[in-house]
């Protein structure tokens, strides 16, 4: 019996309807009790919702008898009543929850009480046997980490602090019976895969059957051991090195069937010492994979907003863009089931997480029970998946050991602390999943080492923030040469349709209260106008300083990841923060929140490109370095050029070249061959790119008399933009939903560039250009 659908919701002296699967904010919202909580400066209007106790429930008919009563994610801590009888307690946003219940024949009703999230969380805190820090800085509301609950829902430099509440799972009342364990353990050789099944059951014959080959085992002792050997596998690959092929494994235990989509793939981290420090490499079915992509934070602030259609959208714009991994940060939340089931299907290798993020956290044994099963939970639900990579301890833990007064001050204690919680997450994984992929922090250097992996860049995952929290110039960037690089990030305004949805045109100004309320980071705002002021001139009008910070985002961004590919092997993996957002804010994102493409997802699609070639200065000459993630190898010929401002173009030397698994040298020019007023320009046949070696302030741009041509084309628009001369950045904006095929390209005379629009909707779009020219010169 399905319990989803209508709720009602109590507390407060409220009594409304409420959707579940849902949350408690977006039900107040949309029965008129609270404002948007997203627009102006509505947050603080609706903080006070989670200081309140609040009770969901609902009636309905049952024959009566005995049933499993099945919920998944019930955010807070809450107590569940049947009948006026508690069936259930629970204090883990992140588990699925079964258990046994009596129903009435007739009527019954089911209620869930949510408990206050601050005063439950004040209380754990102060039961503590010693001080256990949490953020202050990112989190307004306090002691989160007292809590398993998503860690964001408390605020961070990004999101929005409101601490929802809701059931986000399953509700449905299921027939007694039992719910077998299966745990599936791949191996491959040369031309066989092979599948080892343990089912843990109390049925006596098991038959499981994959790819028309059946294998059938008795259970002893509860677990039933099966091997299935697939002769000549069609593997699973990630984006961009193979299709996405996946199988049903169908498992047979008396009259009951479970199903798990699977694909056939040998997924191996690579972490090793070597001369440099310690490797970290991707290898999938024997071949390593250069991990490109970014982090993923939950959809939306609140869970009722999120639906699979927008997720997917998310997700096929990371693909678009190139990408074949995203991070599940560790902040956020297990995602359901059809998230990976998404990842799989798209071929998106994802760096799991467990919810640990930023904070110290209690290592009492009750405590670090509930996390043993949690992770346990976590693990048997979503290792079948093609799509998991790797299981990662927590997010940046090792290091909150130096951000707070009693952590420095009594280091051993907070170190012991936390060496108990990440070896309890690691045991309770091996347990669950023997063979899964463990790193135990991110950032890290390796097991059993707590060293500074934000700026030491020889070993395991590397966090790079000295550009965005230190204010380093974009060259900084290459002056390092992580092994992979899991966080790295620069801010950006939302895009102008997203900023009218929570500001009026009176507010369009960085330092009004309504921008600063979307704007969590301290000091970010101020960071995003002095970038500017070192790169370029400042903008004429507000949209386009909105459009300027997304230019310079992208450049950022840019720098260091053709930095990092061009140094490979060396470095194996970029994973810049952050893909998505939670809310209209001002982030690290490159997709709106909604998913409209900022700049930087536009560039990402370029500098993530399978073949490049890519421009690493180096002392008084630029080196161009061929950079290739394809299985085989290919052969690239590059012409340099100077590229004056009038669009003229000088070549400067001519490279051939054969690029396999490493990047590879096409040529050099010295910087003193290039002009006042050039800029270096290359081509490779399929693509080009260009680079300034001085900031573009001080070049003298002039007016490109840049012109656009739209004709219709079907259910798209073909846009052909034409210039008399360099212009830098070119961007179309729409008056109407929609998406670009590509922005912000390089205008030059004789050289048309033609892009699509796809609207959301019919109709006759407006299409506006804005470049540099126009945007800082006021022409």
């Amino acid at each position: 019996m399905n319990l989803a659908g209508e709720w009602r919701l109590t507390g407060a002296g409220h009594d409304v309807a409420c959707a579940l699967p849902g949350d408690g904010i977006s039900a107040l919202v949309a029965a008129g009790v609270l404002p948007d909580p997203y627009f102006g400066t509505n947050e603080a209007a609706c903080r006070w919702v989670c200081a309140e106790e609040w009770v969901l429930s609902r009636g309905f008919d049952h024959p009566g008898g005995a049933a499993d009563l099945v919920l998944g994610e019930v955010d807070g801590v809450a107590e569940v009543r049947l009948n006026g009888a508690v069936v259930l307690s629970t204090a883990n946003s992140f588990r699925r929850w079964r258990t046994p219940v009596a129903l009435r024949a007739g009527q019954n009703e089911i209620a869930i009480t949510f408990r206050a999230a601050p005063a439950e969380a004040a209380a754990r805190a102060a039961a503590q046997p010693f001080v256990v820090p949490w953020h202050t800085g990112n989190c307004p509301i306090p002691n989160g980490n007292m809590l398993r609950k998503q860690q964001c829902d408390f605020g961070w430099d990004w999101n929005i602090a409101l601490a929802p509440f809701g059931v986000h799972g399953d509700l449905r009342l299921d027939p007694v019976a039992q719910t077998p364990r299966v745990e599936i353990r791949q191996d491959h050789a040369p031309g066989v895969a092979r599948l080892h099944l343990a089912v843990h059951t109390l049925s006596g014959e098991v038959a499981a059957s994959l790819c028309g080959i059946t294998a059938k085992a008795m259970a002893t002792d509860g677990v039933a051991h099966l091997l299935l050997e697939i002769p000549d596998p069609v593997l699973w690959w990630p984006a961009g090195q193979g299709a996405q092929v996946l199988h049903d494994l169908v498992i047979s235990m008396g009259d009951s069937t479970e199903t798990r989509r699977i694909g056939l793939r040998d997924m191996a981290l690579v972490s090793v010492p070597d001369a440099a420090g310690r490797s970290f490499t991707l290898n999938v079915n024997g071949r390593p994979v250069f991990a490109k992509g970014a982090n993923w934070i939950p959809a939306d602030a609140l869970a009722g907003r999120i639906t699979p259609g927008a997720v997917r959208d998310l997700l096929q714009s990371a693909v678009a863009a190139n990408m074949n991994m995203i991070r599940v940060w560790g902040g956020g939340r297990y995602e359901p089931d059809w998230f990976y089931d998404l990842c799989d299907e798209l071929g998106l290798m994802v760096w799991q997480d467990f919810m640990f993020a930023c904070h110290l956290y209690p290592s009492t044994p009750d405590f670090l029970a509930e996390v043993a099963d949690e992770v346990r939970e976590t693990a048997l639900r979503l290792h079948h998946h093609a799509c998991i990579a790797l299981w990662c301890g927590d997010n940046e833990l090792i290091g909150a050991l130096t951000w707070y007064p009693e952590s420095r001050q009594d280091r051993d204690r907070y170190l012991v602390s936390y060496d108990r919680l990440n070896r309890t997450v690691e045991t309770a994984l091996k347990a669950a999943v023997p063979h899964a992929n463990w790193w135990p922090s991110s950032p890290s250097p390796g097991p059993l080492s707590f060293g500074d992996a934000w700026h030491d860049d020889g070993s395991g995952d590397m966090h790079m923030w000295s550009v965005w929290h230190e204010g380093r110039d974009f060259d900084h960037y290459r002056d390092i040469r992580p092994r992979f690089c899991s966080e790295f990030g620069f801010q950006s305004y939302p895009s102008m349709d997203v900023i009218r949805r929570f500001a009026d045109p009176a507010d369009w100004n960085i330092a009004s209260p309504v921008m600063e309320a979307h704007q969590k980071n301290a000091g970010g705002n101020a960071r995003i106008a002095e970038t500017m002021f070192r790169y370029f001139r400042f903008p004429v009008t507000f949209p386009d300083f909105v459009w300027l910070s997304q230019v310079q985002q992208g450049l950022a961004i840019k720098t260091a990841v053709t930095a990092w590919r061009g140094v490979r092997p060396h470095c194996m993996g970029t994973l810049y923060w952050q893909l998505n957002d939670t809310w209209p804010c001002c982030s690290w994102s490159s997709l709106d929140h909604g998913g409209g493409w900022k700049l930087l997802h536009h560039m990402a699609r370029a500098f993530y490109a399978p073949v490049t070639v890519v421009a690493l200065p180096d002392g008084g000459r630029v080196r161009l370095v061929g950079v290739n993630d394809l299985p085989e190898a290919v052969d690239l010929k590059v012409t340099v050029s100077a590229l004056a401002m009038d669009g003229s173009l000088r070549v400067l030397a001519t490279a051939e070249g054969r690029v396999a698994g490493s990047a590879t040298d096409l040529c050099a020019v010295a910087l003193a061959d290039l002009g006042e007023g050039e800029i270096l320009h290359w081509d490779w046949g399929a693509g080009s790119d260009h680079w300034s070696p001085r900031p573009w302030k001080t070049l003298p741009l002039c007016d490109p008399a840049a012109r656009i041509s739209a004709v219709a084309d079907g259910g798209l628009w073909r846009i052909t933009l034409t210039s008399d001369a360099l212009c830098p950045f070119a961007t179309v904006e729409a008056d109407v939903p929609g998406r670009f095929s590509d922005n912000a390209v390089l205008l030059i005379p004789g050289r048309p560039v033609t892009l699509t629009f796809t609207p959301q909707a019919g109709g006759v779009p407006a299409f506006t250009l804005r470049h540099l020219h126009s945007a800082t010169y006021g022409g």
